[in-house]
Protein backbone atom coordinates (compact mmCIF):
# COMPACT_ATOMS: atom_id res chain seq x y z
CA UNK A 1 0.00 0.00 0.00
CA UNK A 2 1.06 3.72 -0.94
CA UNK A 3 1.40 6.10 1.45
CA UNK A 4 0.99 9.29 0.35
CA UNK A 5 1.52 12.66 2.61
CA UNK A 6 -0.85 15.83 2.65
CA UNK A 7 -0.70 18.56 4.90
CA UNK A 8 -3.57 19.79 6.84
CA UNK A 9 -2.16 22.90 8.40
CA UNK A 10 -3.96 25.93 7.94
CA UNK A 11 -1.35 27.28 5.77
CA UNK A 12 -1.77 24.35 2.98
CA UNK A 13 -5.31 24.33 3.80
CA UNK A 14 -5.67 27.88 2.82
CA UNK A 15 -3.62 27.50 -0.65
CA UNK A 16 -6.26 24.38 -1.55
CA UNK A 17 -4.53 21.20 0.08
CA UNK A 18 -8.00 20.09 1.63
CA UNK A 19 -9.86 19.92 -1.64
CA UNK A 20 -6.32 17.99 -2.78
CA UNK A 21 -6.42 15.43 -0.55
CA UNK A 22 -10.14 14.83 -1.47
CA UNK A 23 -8.99 14.33 -4.62
CA UNK A 24 -6.72 12.01 -4.18
CA UNK A 25 -8.78 9.60 -2.18
CA UNK A 26 -11.34 10.03 -4.71
CA UNK A 27 -9.32 8.98 -7.63
CA UNK A 28 -7.67 6.32 -5.56
CA UNK A 29 -11.28 4.55 -4.96
CA UNK A 30 -11.97 5.16 -8.59
CA UNK A 31 -8.74 3.31 -9.61
CA UNK A 32 -8.66 0.51 -6.58
CA UNK A 33 -5.66 1.27 -5.97
CA UNK A 34 -4.92 1.19 -2.16
CA UNK A 35 -3.38 4.54 -0.75
CA UNK A 36 -2.76 5.37 3.29
CA UNK A 37 -3.43 9.12 3.53
CA UNK A 38 -1.90 10.87 6.00
CA UNK A 39 -2.47 14.19 6.88
CA UNK A 40 1.05 16.24 7.83
CA UNK A 41 2.36 19.66 8.60
CA UNK A 42 3.53 22.23 5.82
CA UNK A 43 7.32 22.00 5.40
CA UNK A 44 7.16 25.90 5.26
CA UNK A 45 7.81 26.18 1.82
CA UNK A 46 4.65 27.80 -0.08
CA UNK A 47 5.64 28.71 -2.90
CA UNK A 48 4.99 24.90 -3.43
CA UNK A 49 2.19 24.35 -1.30
CA UNK A 50 -0.21 22.16 -1.68
CA UNK A 51 3.11 20.06 -1.18
CA UNK A 52 2.06 16.47 -2.12
CA UNK A 53 4.62 13.46 -0.91
CA UNK A 54 4.94 9.87 -1.61
CA UNK A 55 6.67 7.37 0.52
CA UNK A 56 9.42 5.40 -1.43
CA UNK A 57 12.34 2.91 -0.72
CA UNK A 58 14.19 5.68 -2.02
CA UNK A 59 12.66 8.05 0.58
CA UNK A 60 10.13 10.53 0.05
CA UNK A 61 9.27 12.19 -3.12
CA UNK A 62 7.74 15.70 -3.39
CA UNK A 63 5.14 16.61 -6.08
CA UNK A 64 3.89 20.89 -5.69
CA UNK A 65 1.94 22.87 -6.25
CA UNK A 66 -0.79 20.46 -7.13
CA UNK A 67 -4.05 21.33 -7.96
CA UNK A 68 -7.11 18.98 -8.13
CA UNK A 69 -6.90 19.52 -11.64
CA UNK A 70 -3.45 17.57 -11.22
CA UNK A 71 -4.73 14.72 -9.25
CA UNK A 72 -5.43 12.23 -12.26
CA UNK A 73 -2.43 12.94 -14.31
CA UNK A 74 -0.31 12.60 -11.10
CA UNK A 75 -1.95 9.12 -10.67
CA UNK A 76 -1.64 8.08 -14.40
CA UNK A 77 2.30 9.45 -14.51
CA UNK A 78 2.80 7.11 -11.75
CA UNK A 79 3.43 8.92 -9.10
CA UNK A 80 2.74 6.78 -6.29
CA UNK A 81 5.89 5.07 -7.63
CA UNK A 82 7.48 8.01 -7.49
CA UNK A 83 7.21 8.58 -11.57
CA UNK A 84 8.42 11.52 -13.75
CA UNK A 85 6.00 14.35 -13.64
CA UNK A 86 6.04 18.03 -14.49
CA UNK A 87 5.29 18.91 -10.64
CA UNK A 88 8.06 16.24 -9.68
CA UNK A 89 10.70 17.76 -7.04
CA UNK A 90 12.54 14.32 -6.84
CA UNK A 91 13.39 13.63 -2.97
CA UNK A 92 12.06 16.06 -0.64
CA UNK A 93 15.26 16.42 1.08
CA UNK A 94 17.35 17.08 -1.71
CA UNK A 95 14.75 20.42 -2.76
CA UNK A 96 17.25 22.93 -2.35
CA UNK A 97 14.68 25.43 0.38
CA UNK A 98 14.95 22.34 2.51
CA UNK A 99 18.56 21.55 1.91
CA UNK A 100 20.32 24.38 3.56
CA UNK A 101 18.11 24.87 6.34
CA UNK A 102 19.26 23.61 9.97
CA UNK A 103 15.94 22.42 11.18
CA UNK A 104 16.19 21.63 15.22
CA UNK A 105 12.75 23.08 16.13
CA UNK A 106 11.27 22.33 13.21
CA UNK A 107 13.27 18.85 12.87
CA UNK A 108 9.50 16.54 12.52
CA UNK A 109 7.41 19.48 10.92
CA UNK A 110 6.28 18.14 7.44
CA UNK A 111 7.67 14.74 8.41
CA UNK A 112 5.75 13.25 11.17
CA UNK A 113 1.54 12.66 11.41
CA UNK A 114 0.93 15.45 14.35
CA UNK A 115 -1.64 13.48 16.39
CA UNK A 116 0.54 10.09 16.36
CA UNK A 117 2.52 9.45 19.59
CA UNK A 118 4.23 6.11 17.99
CA UNK A 119 5.37 8.47 14.79
CA UNK A 120 6.66 10.92 17.68
CA UNK A 121 8.35 8.54 19.17
CA UNK A 122 10.21 6.92 15.94
CA UNK A 123 11.33 10.40 15.21
CA UNK A 124 13.10 10.93 18.72
CA UNK A 125 10.11 12.18 20.58
CA UNK A 126 10.06 11.88 24.48
CA UNK A 127 13.80 11.06 24.30
CA UNK A 128 13.64 14.86 25.90
CA UNK A 129 12.10 14.51 28.67
CA UNK A 130 13.03 10.60 29.34
CA UNK A 131 16.58 12.09 30.01
CA UNK A 132 14.73 15.00 32.36
CA UNK A 133 13.48 12.70 34.45
CA UNK A 134 16.38 10.87 35.10
CA UNK A 135 18.00 14.40 36.26
CA UNK A 136 17.96 16.39 39.57
CA UNK A 137 15.69 19.42 38.47
CA UNK A 138 18.57 21.83 39.32
CA UNK A 139 20.25 20.16 36.20
CA UNK A 140 17.89 20.50 33.95
CA UNK A 141 17.24 24.08 34.62
CA UNK A 142 21.36 24.18 34.51
CA UNK A 143 21.30 23.03 31.42
CA UNK A 144 18.59 25.45 29.60
CA UNK A 145 20.78 27.93 31.39
CA UNK A 146 24.32 26.39 29.15
CA UNK A 147 22.35 26.10 25.72
CA UNK A 148 21.73 29.67 25.58
CA UNK A 149 18.27 29.55 24.72
CA UNK A 150 16.96 32.87 24.77
CA UNK A 151 12.68 33.78 24.50
CA UNK A 152 11.54 33.40 20.74
CA UNK A 153 8.85 35.19 21.26
CA UNK A 154 10.32 38.79 21.45
CA UNK A 155 12.02 39.85 24.34
CA UNK A 156 15.05 37.65 23.89
CA UNK A 157 15.18 36.88 27.58
CA UNK A 158 17.56 34.11 28.90
CA UNK A 159 15.40 31.08 29.43
CA UNK A 160 16.67 29.60 32.19
CA UNK A 161 16.56 32.67 34.51
CA UNK A 162 13.17 32.57 34.44
CA UNK A 163 12.97 29.13 34.89
CA UNK A 164 15.73 29.44 37.88
CA UNK A 165 14.15 31.96 39.37
CA UNK A 166 10.90 29.57 39.95
CA UNK A 167 12.83 26.52 40.11
CA UNK A 168 14.29 28.34 43.25
CA UNK A 169 10.90 29.57 45.01
CA UNK A 170 9.40 27.70 47.53
CA UNK A 171 7.44 24.36 46.54
CA UNK A 172 3.57 24.32 46.49
CA UNK A 173 1.85 25.21 43.32
CA UNK A 174 3.42 26.31 40.42
CA UNK A 175 2.62 27.02 36.72
CA UNK A 176 3.79 26.53 33.20
CA UNK A 177 2.18 28.59 30.61
CA UNK A 178 3.12 29.12 26.77
CA UNK A 179 1.76 32.21 25.45
CA UNK A 180 0.12 30.73 21.97
CA UNK A 181 -1.00 34.48 21.52
CA UNK A 182 0.60 34.32 17.82
CA UNK A 183 -0.45 37.77 16.51
CA UNK A 184 2.30 40.19 14.69
CA UNK A 185 1.50 40.38 10.76
CA UNK A 186 3.83 38.63 9.10
CA UNK A 187 4.64 35.37 11.34
CA UNK A 188 3.64 32.14 11.56
CA UNK A 189 5.84 29.94 12.84
CA UNK A 190 4.13 29.12 16.19
CA UNK A 191 0.99 28.27 14.10
CA UNK A 192 3.13 25.69 12.02
CA UNK A 193 4.58 24.20 15.28
CA UNK A 194 1.36 23.57 16.95
CA UNK A 195 -0.48 22.22 13.59
CA UNK A 196 2.72 20.34 12.08
CA UNK A 197 4.47 18.95 15.26
CA UNK A 198 2.06 19.94 18.62
CA UNK A 199 3.80 17.11 20.81
CA UNK A 200 6.99 19.00 20.91
CA UNK A 201 5.37 21.82 22.45
CA UNK A 202 3.60 19.39 24.82
CA UNK A 203 6.99 17.36 25.48
CA UNK A 204 8.98 20.65 26.34
CA UNK A 205 6.47 21.95 28.66
CA UNK A 206 6.41 18.67 30.56
CA UNK A 207 9.94 18.92 30.47
CA UNK A 208 9.87 22.90 32.08
CA UNK A 209 6.77 21.25 34.83
CA UNK A 210 9.58 18.54 35.73
CA UNK A 211 12.38 21.09 36.23
CA UNK A 212 10.45 24.05 38.02
CA UNK A 213 8.45 21.43 40.06
CA UNK A 214 4.92 22.71 38.41
CA UNK A 215 2.03 20.59 37.83
CA UNK A 216 0.01 22.51 35.95
CA UNK A 217 0.36 23.72 32.19
CA UNK A 218 -1.71 26.09 29.75
CA UNK A 219 -1.67 26.72 26.18
CA UNK A 220 -3.17 30.29 25.77
CA UNK A 221 -4.00 30.05 21.92
CA UNK A 222 -5.81 32.95 20.08
CA UNK A 223 -9.28 32.06 18.87
CA UNK A 224 -8.29 32.31 15.08
CA UNK A 225 -6.29 29.18 15.15
CA UNK A 226 -9.17 26.47 14.88
CA UNK A 227 -6.82 24.30 13.25
CA UNK A 228 -3.74 24.58 16.12
CA UNK A 229 -6.57 24.27 18.43
CA UNK A 230 -7.86 21.05 16.93
CA UNK A 231 -4.23 19.40 16.35
CA UNK A 232 -3.74 20.36 20.47
CA UNK A 233 -6.25 19.03 21.68
CA UNK A 234 -6.26 15.87 19.61
CA UNK A 235 -1.99 15.19 20.44
CA UNK A 236 -2.95 16.67 24.14
CA UNK A 237 -5.51 13.52 24.38
CA UNK A 238 -2.68 11.31 22.59
CA UNK A 239 -0.60 12.26 25.50
CA UNK A 240 -2.75 11.24 28.35
CA UNK A 241 -3.58 7.92 27.07
CA UNK A 242 0.22 6.94 26.37
CA UNK A 243 0.44 8.01 29.83
CA UNK A 244 2.58 11.21 28.83
CA UNK A 245 1.09 13.69 30.67
CA UNK A 246 -1.53 13.47 33.97
CA UNK A 247 -0.25 10.86 36.63
CA UNK A 248 2.34 8.72 36.79
CA UNK A 249 3.59 10.13 33.40
CA UNK A 250 6.14 8.07 31.93
CA UNK A 251 6.12 5.74 34.76
CA UNK A 252 8.08 8.44 36.64
CA UNK A 253 5.66 8.93 39.64
CA UNK A 254 5.18 12.77 38.42
CA UNK A 255 2.53 14.15 37.26
CA UNK A 256 2.02 17.13 34.92
CA UNK A 257 -1.50 18.29 33.42
CA UNK A 258 -1.76 20.41 29.99
CA UNK A 259 -5.11 22.13 28.40
CA UNK A 260 -5.54 24.49 26.25
CA UNK A 261 -7.64 27.94 27.16
CA UNK A 262 -8.70 30.11 24.21
CA UNK A 263 -8.09 33.86 24.42
CA UNK A 264 -10.66 36.36 22.01
CA UNK A 265 -7.51 37.37 19.88
CA UNK A 266 -6.22 40.72 22.06
CA UNK A 267 -2.65 41.92 20.43
CA UNK A 268 -2.03 43.18 24.09
CA UNK A 269 -2.51 39.60 25.08
CA UNK A 270 0.76 38.91 23.26
CA UNK A 271 2.40 40.43 26.23
CA UNK A 272 2.85 38.20 29.54
CA UNK A 273 1.42 39.90 32.06
CA UNK A 274 -1.85 40.76 30.42
CA UNK A 275 -1.76 37.30 29.00
CA UNK A 276 -1.96 36.30 32.60
CA UNK A 277 -5.14 38.70 33.54
CA UNK A 278 -6.89 36.80 30.72
CA UNK A 279 -6.20 33.24 31.90
CA UNK A 280 -7.43 34.05 35.25
CA UNK A 281 -10.77 35.28 33.62
CA UNK A 282 -10.42 38.98 33.51
CA UNK A 283 -9.94 42.15 30.71
CA UNK A 284 -5.94 41.47 29.15
CA UNK A 285 -4.47 44.64 31.12
CA UNK A 286 -0.36 45.21 31.77
CA UNK A 287 0.21 44.66 35.21
CA UNK A 288 2.43 46.97 36.62
CA UNK A 289 5.99 45.05 37.74
CA UNK A 290 7.46 44.14 40.08
CA UNK A 291 6.96 41.49 40.90
CA UNK A 292 7.84 39.17 38.35
CA UNK A 293 5.72 36.41 37.04
CA UNK A 294 8.07 33.94 37.48
CA UNK A 295 7.30 35.18 41.38
CA UNK A 296 3.90 35.85 41.38
CA UNK A 297 1.79 35.03 38.62
CA UNK A 298 -0.83 32.80 37.35
CA UNK A 299 -3.31 33.23 40.66
CA UNK A 300 -0.62 34.90 42.33
CA UNK A 301 1.65 31.72 42.14
CA UNK A 302 5.16 31.57 40.36
CA UNK A 303 5.00 31.16 36.62
CA UNK A 304 7.08 30.55 33.71
CA UNK A 305 5.51 32.50 30.78
CA UNK A 306 7.56 30.86 27.57
CA UNK A 307 6.26 31.31 23.98
CA UNK A 308 5.79 28.44 21.70
CA UNK A 309 9.12 28.27 20.10
CA UNK A 310 10.74 28.59 23.08
CA UNK A 311 9.26 26.00 24.46
CA UNK A 312 9.43 23.70 21.85
CA UNK A 313 12.74 24.02 21.42
CA UNK A 314 13.54 22.24 24.90
CA UNK A 315 13.11 18.52 23.96
CA UNK A 316 16.21 19.09 21.05
CA UNK A 317 18.00 20.61 23.77
CA UNK A 318 17.65 18.11 26.68
CA UNK A 319 17.87 15.01 24.07
CA UNK A 320 21.44 16.26 22.36
CA UNK A 321 22.66 18.41 24.93
CA UNK A 322 22.71 21.78 26.12
CA UNK A 323 26.32 22.19 24.51
CA UNK A 324 25.47 20.83 21.30
CA UNK A 325 22.54 23.64 21.00
CA UNK A 326 25.17 26.03 21.50
CA UNK A 327 27.54 25.35 19.23
CA UNK A 328 24.95 26.87 16.70
CA UNK A 329 24.90 30.27 16.44
CA UNK A 330 26.87 33.60 17.46
CA UNK A 331 27.94 35.61 20.00
CA UNK A 332 24.77 35.46 22.78
CA UNK A 333 22.80 34.51 20.14
CA UNK A 334 22.76 30.84 19.87
CA UNK A 335 20.87 27.85 18.60
CA UNK A 336 18.53 28.59 15.59
CA UNK A 337 15.79 30.55 14.61
CA UNK A 338 12.69 29.63 13.04
CA UNK A 339 12.18 32.52 10.82
CA UNK A 340 9.57 33.57 8.88
CA UNK A 341 9.47 35.13 4.94
CA UNK A 342 6.47 37.26 4.12
CA UNK A 343 5.25 40.12 2.14
CA UNK A 344 6.12 41.19 -1.62
CA UNK A 345 8.57 38.10 -1.47
CA UNK A 346 8.96 35.36 -4.18
CA UNK A 347 9.15 32.30 -2.21
CA UNK A 348 7.51 33.25 1.03
CA UNK A 349 7.49 30.52 4.13
CA UNK A 350 9.56 29.26 6.93
CA UNK A 351 13.36 28.79 7.08
CA UNK A 352 15.14 27.81 10.37
CA UNK A 353 19.12 28.45 10.59
CA UNK A 354 21.57 29.48 13.01
CA UNK A 355 22.12 32.70 14.27
CA UNK A 356 24.62 34.69 12.53
CA UNK A 357 22.91 34.44 8.37
CA UNK A 358 22.84 38.28 6.64
CA UNK A 359 19.03 39.45 5.89
CA UNK A 360 20.41 39.91 2.42
CA UNK A 361 20.89 35.91 1.83
CA UNK A 362 17.58 35.22 3.23
CA UNK A 363 15.60 37.75 1.07
CA UNK A 364 17.57 36.47 -2.30
CA UNK A 365 18.66 32.67 -1.81
CA UNK A 366 15.24 32.20 0.14
CA UNK A 367 12.89 34.97 -0.67
CA UNK A 368 14.13 35.12 -4.31
CA UNK A 369 13.72 38.49 -4.09
CA UNK A 370 10.50 40.28 -4.67
CA UNK A 371 7.27 38.94 -5.82
CA UNK A 372 6.89 41.52 -8.66
CA UNK A 373 10.36 41.63 -9.39
CA UNK A 374 10.77 45.35 -8.41
CA UNK A 375 13.74 45.91 -5.70
CA UNK A 376 12.98 45.32 -2.37
CA UNK A 377 13.14 48.77 -0.54
CA UNK A 378 13.22 47.76 3.09
CA UNK A 379 11.50 45.13 4.97
CA UNK A 380 10.28 45.34 8.75
CA UNK A 381 11.05 42.69 11.51
CA UNK A 382 9.80 41.68 14.07
CA UNK A 383 6.22 42.31 13.52
CA UNK A 384 3.93 45.10 13.18
CA UNK A 385 6.17 47.15 15.98
CA UNK A 386 9.53 46.31 14.38
CA UNK A 387 11.61 48.63 13.02
CA UNK A 388 12.02 48.69 9.02
CA UNK A 389 15.31 47.80 7.65
CA UNK A 390 16.93 49.77 4.35
CA UNK A 391 18.05 48.01 1.34
CA UNK A 392 21.70 49.85 2.39
CA UNK A 393 21.47 47.61 5.65
CA UNK A 394 20.57 44.18 4.44
CA UNK A 395 23.60 42.60 4.79
CA UNK A 396 23.31 42.57 8.62
CA UNK A 397 23.61 39.91 10.40
CA UNK A 398 20.49 38.15 11.44
CA UNK A 399 21.01 37.63 15.22
CA UNK A 400 20.08 39.82 18.28
CA UNK A 401 23.19 41.96 18.40
CA UNK A 402 23.87 43.03 15.17
CA UNK A 403 20.11 43.84 14.52
CA UNK A 404 19.74 45.77 17.56
CA UNK A 405 23.37 47.72 16.36
CA UNK A 406 21.66 48.98 13.80
CA UNK A 407 17.51 50.26 15.68
CA UNK A 408 16.28 47.33 15.15
CA UNK A 409 14.51 43.64 16.94
CA UNK A 410 14.66 40.35 15.98
CA UNK A 411 11.10 39.66 17.76
CA UNK A 412 9.57 36.83 16.68
CA UNK A 413 11.62 36.45 13.76
CA UNK A 414 8.94 37.45 10.83
CA UNK A 415 10.49 39.43 8.21
CA UNK A 416 8.11 41.47 5.91
CA UNK A 417 9.12 43.09 2.56
CA UNK A 418 8.43 46.21 0.82
CA UNK A 419 9.15 46.86 -2.90
CA UNK A 420 10.38 50.21 -4.04
CA UNK A 421 6.63 51.48 -4.59
CA UNK A 422 5.96 51.62 -1.07
CA UNK A 423 4.83 54.70 1.00
CA UNK A 424 7.10 54.66 4.00
CA UNK A 425 4.70 57.43 5.31
CA UNK A 426 1.62 55.47 4.83
CA UNK A 427 3.52 52.65 6.39
CA UNK A 428 4.25 54.48 9.54
CA UNK A 429 0.83 56.15 10.11
CA UNK A 430 -0.39 52.22 10.17
CA UNK A 431 1.55 51.87 13.38
CA UNK A 432 0.76 54.21 14.84
CA UNK A 433 -3.36 53.07 14.49
CA UNK A 434 -2.64 49.70 15.02
CA UNK A 435 -1.23 50.65 18.55
CA UNK A 436 -4.36 53.00 18.74
CA UNK A 437 -6.30 49.94 17.78
CA UNK A 438 -4.27 47.43 20.30
CA UNK A 439 -3.85 49.31 23.47
CA UNK A 440 -5.05 48.04 26.31
CA UNK A 441 -5.94 51.68 27.76
CA UNK A 442 -3.91 51.54 30.87
CA UNK A 443 -1.51 53.71 30.52
CA UNK A 444 -2.09 57.16 28.93
CA UNK A 445 1.12 57.38 26.58
CA UNK A 446 0.40 54.81 24.59
CA UNK A 447 -3.18 55.41 25.16
CA UNK A 448 -3.56 58.78 23.87
CA UNK A 449 0.05 58.81 22.40
CA UNK A 450 -1.18 56.99 19.55
CA UNK A 451 -3.97 58.68 18.87
CA UNK A 452 -1.94 61.68 18.51
CA UNK A 453 0.43 59.76 16.51
CA UNK A 454 -1.80 59.20 13.97
CA UNK A 455 -3.30 63.17 13.72
CA UNK A 456 0.24 64.31 13.73
CA UNK A 457 1.19 62.01 10.53
CA UNK A 458 -2.52 63.44 8.63
CA UNK A 459 -1.19 66.99 9.18
CA UNK A 460 2.40 66.04 8.03
CA UNK A 461 0.86 64.50 4.40
CA UNK A 462 -1.24 67.47 4.55
CA UNK A 463 1.14 69.66 4.22
CA UNK A 464 0.07 71.33 7.37
CA UNK A 465 3.48 72.78 9.13
CA UNK A 466 4.97 70.03 7.79
CA UNK A 467 8.63 70.26 9.40
CA UNK A 468 6.97 71.60 13.20
CA UNK A 469 4.89 68.06 12.55
CA UNK A 470 7.92 66.11 12.00
CA UNK A 471 9.85 67.45 15.36
CA UNK A 472 6.25 67.02 16.93
CA UNK A 473 6.25 62.96 15.39
CA UNK A 474 9.45 62.91 17.05
CA UNK A 475 9.60 63.93 20.48
CA UNK A 476 6.08 62.01 20.92
CA UNK A 477 7.85 58.71 19.98
CA UNK A 478 10.27 59.54 22.76
CA UNK A 479 7.39 60.15 24.84
CA UNK A 480 6.06 56.97 24.32
CA UNK A 481 9.28 54.74 24.02
CA UNK A 482 10.25 56.17 27.52
CA UNK A 483 6.85 56.28 29.28
CA UNK A 484 4.64 53.73 28.20
CA UNK A 485 3.72 50.66 30.72
CA UNK A 486 4.74 47.45 28.21
CA UNK A 487 6.10 46.60 24.70
CA UNK A 488 3.08 47.82 22.50
CA UNK A 489 3.14 51.72 23.94
CA UNK A 490 7.46 51.77 24.00
CA UNK A 491 7.45 49.79 20.56
CA UNK A 492 4.48 51.16 18.39
CA UNK A 493 7.23 54.32 17.56
CA UNK A 494 10.13 52.22 16.41
CA UNK A 495 8.44 51.18 12.55
CA UNK A 496 8.03 55.52 12.73
CA UNK A 497 11.38 56.45 13.71
CA UNK A 498 12.76 54.53 11.47
CA UNK A 499 10.76 55.43 8.58
CA UNK A 500 11.75 58.92 9.51
CA UNK A 501 15.63 58.33 9.89
CA UNK A 502 15.28 56.12 6.64
CA UNK A 503 12.99 57.38 4.29
CA UNK A 504 12.29 61.15 5.81
CA UNK A 505 11.41 62.18 1.98
CA UNK A 506 8.34 60.13 2.09
CA UNK A 507 6.68 62.49 4.58
CA UNK A 508 5.74 65.09 2.07
CA UNK A 509 2.37 66.90 1.24
CA UNK A 510 0.42 63.76 -0.49
CA UNK A 511 -1.39 64.73 -3.20
CA UNK A 512 -5.28 64.96 -2.82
Amino acid sequence: MSTVYVPRDSGAQSLGAEEVAQAITAEARRLNVPVTLVRNGSRGAYALEPLVEVATPQGRIAYGPVTVADVRPLFAAGFLAGGAHALAHGPTAEIPWFKGQQRLTFARVGIVDPASVADYLKSGGYEGLTRALAMETSAIVAAILTSGLRGRGGAAFPTGIKWKTVHDQPAGQKYITCNADEGDSGTFADRMLMEGDPLSLIEGMTIAGIAVGATQGYIYLRAEYPDAHRALNTAIAAAYQARYLGDDLAGSGRRFDLEVRLGAGAYICGEETSMLESLEGRRGEVRVRPPLPAIKGLFGRPTIVNNVITLASVPWIMAHGAEAYANYGTGKSRGTLPIQLAGNIKNGGLVERAFGLSLRELLYDYGGGSATGRPIRTVQIGGPLGAYVPAAQFDVAVDYESLAGIGALLGHGGIVAFDDTVDMARMARYAMEFCAIESCGKCTPCRIGSTRGVEVIDRILAGVEAERNVRLLEDLCETMVQGSLCGLGGMAPFPVQSALKHFREDFRAQPK
